[in-house]
């Protein structure tokens, strides 16, 4: 991977407390599974930062190779790796996800 790419990437990572790598935007996603993520953050009202993968195809296949993880979408906390949409749909659903956030010290709406 190009150190450019790998800085921007980590730039990213580093500087948004929630961080989103999708395909669109969160405003406009391409892919159901981005806008699920999505939708799910906007849910919790996270405050978070979608990047665009399909702006950059080196971004899209380099954040595949700083996760090890094949698809996107990808959602990282505070520079966490947490997993695409099926993962972050059940611990959404099985309350992890709030439970990350909360001892991440990310702020959202409680229930």
């Amino acid at each position: 991977m190009d150190q450019k790419i790998k800085d921007l990437i980590l730039n990213e990572i580093d500087n948004n407390d929630v961080c989103l790598f999708m395909k669109g935007t969160p405003d406009a996603p391409q892919c159901g599974f981005s806008m699920a993520v999505s939708n799910l953050l906007k849910i919790l009202e996270v405050n978070f930062k979608g990047i665009n993968v399909l702006e950059n195809q080196e971004v899209r296949q380099g954040i595949k190779e700083h996760s090890d993880w094949p698809t996107i979408p990808q959602l990282y906390v505070k520079k966490e790796f947490v997993g695409g949409c099926d993962i972050v749909k059940e611990m959404y659903e099985n309350g992890e996800l709030t439970n990350l956030l909360d001892s991440k010290k990310i702020s959202y709406k409680k229930k």
